[in-house]
């Protein structure tokens, strides 16, 4: 299966769900235009209140459509854009890519993954259960985090629904996803 782009979201306000779009532009060394978190240094409410000088490593927020079909099959209703997410992709793995790994989405659009997403208590607030729905235990009884990835934009361009995403794995040794 060829990963693809199955859906975009953007919106203005600090809101946990954005509305769907037809499509979004990535800003090199910013973000989704038009989304509350666009911005060279960090956007997130709780992190701009320790020091809002850090850089954005929180740009474009990414989640596997599987993820979806897993909640749905536990029972919770989740739509497009409404866990916050600026890109929805089927057929990648996004958990198991590693720091470093770019995402070429579409034509022109190049995406740097810098780590995992963190859900916080406005998962809880949006549908009650669905914060444990979204973390688990590997083997060893680590967090798994599966509320999706967070990347910043090297290359700026359109992302659209249907679009191919392409891969590229940074040199190892690769450095495992950990929260940003």
């Amino acid at each position: 299966m060829t990963a693809t782009v199955i859906s975009v979201s953007a919106a203005m306000g600090h809101r946990f769900s954005k509305p769907v779009q037809g499509s979004i532009r990535l800003l090199a060394g910013l973000g989704v235009a038009g989304d509350a978190h666009c911005g060279e240094t960090v956007k997130h409410r709780s992190r701009v209140a320790v020091d809002p000088t850090q850089p954005n490593l929180r740009q474009v927020h990414l989640i596997h459509a599987e993820l979806f079909d897993e909640l749905t099959a536990a029972g919770f209703d989740v739509a497009p854009g409404q866990m916050g997410e600026n890109v929805l992709t089927r057929g990648l793995d996004l958990l198991g890519l590693p720091v470093g790994a770019t995402l070429r989405l579409g034509a022109d659009a190049l995406v740097e993954i810098t780590g995992l997403r963190n859900p916080c208590a406005q998962i809880e607030a949006f549908r009650p259960g669905l914060l444990a729905a979204v973390l688990g235990r590997d083997a060893e009884g680590k967090i798994v985090r599966k509320a999706g990835i967070m990347g910043i934009v090297l290359e700026g361009g359109v992302v659209a629904p249907g679009d191919a995403i392409e891969v590229t794995l940074p040199a190892l040794p690769h450095r495992a996803l950990e929260r940003v």
